[in-house]
């Protein structure tokens, strides 16, 4: 079915940017909500944005707010999380995850990427 392929994670220098990117393969009929989390070593997983199917509302908590931006093309089945002003605190493995519908008559379903590792440091 659906599968949700995370790429574009890195090393950076703290200040640096880096753009992730979620790519969606096989059939996708509704896309409802779309998020990416991030979980650092030794602590829980911790939602750092959100995007609605119509990319007109987003959320993001204090601890990135200004910083990371969440965009879509549902085009092309891919969601973007760029990153700006980095700092070591940013460092974790950044996943993926969404709800939506594959086929036609289909339920809603979540599903969730494999992650990609963001490392900040100098």
């Amino acid at each position: 079915q659906v599968q949700l392929v995370e790429s574009g994670g890195g090393l950076v220098q703290p200040g640096g940017s880096l753009r992730l990117s979620c790519a969606a393969s096989g059939s996708i009929f509704t896309i409802y909500c779309t998020r990416w989390y991030r979980q650092a070593p030794g602590k829980e997983r911790e939602l750092v944005a959100a995007i609605m199917s119509s990319g007109g509302s987003t959320n993001y908590p204090d601890s990135v707010k200004g910083r990371f931006t969440i965009s879509r093309d549902n085009a092309k089945n891919t969601v973007y999380l760029q990153m700006n002003s980095l700092e070591p605190e940013d460092t974790a493995v950044y996943s993926c995850n969404a709800d939506l519908i594959p086929n036609r008559g289909d339920s809603r379903s979540n599903y969730w990427g494999q992650g990609t590792q963001v490392t900040v440091s100098s």
